[in-house]
């Protein structure tokens, strides 16, 4: 799951920093659990740090982290795996 090709909606393209973006698929990458189809990233900004917090629901996951050298965003991202490519949308999207 998450290894076909990838795609981010007009949202994510227009209000997401790119290097967040890899930042965010590579989280993905590197879960040590079974994934679920849709993964969710919950972002927000404390003393200028981007803070992510990584979850799913099946397998119950979450994983709290800063993300470093990229651009502040608040709001909540998923990503979405329907067996031929995964999608990086913004809530406001799904």
């Amino acid at each position: 799951m998450f290894d076909n090709d990838k795609y981010i909606t007009r949202g994510v393209q227009n209000y997401v920093d790119p290097r967040l973006q890899l930042i965010l698929w590579r989280a993905i990458q590197r879960m040590k659990v079974q994934k679920d189809y849709l993964q969710v990233f919950e972002l927000t900004v404390e003393k200028s740090s981007q803070f992510v917090k990584h979850r799913q629901e099946v397998p119950p996951y979450e994983e709290t982290f800063v993300a470093k050298g990229a651009s502040t965003y608040i709001g909540k991202i998923f990503v979405i795996d329907d067996g031929d490519h995964s999608t990086m949308m913004l809530a406001e999207e799904y």
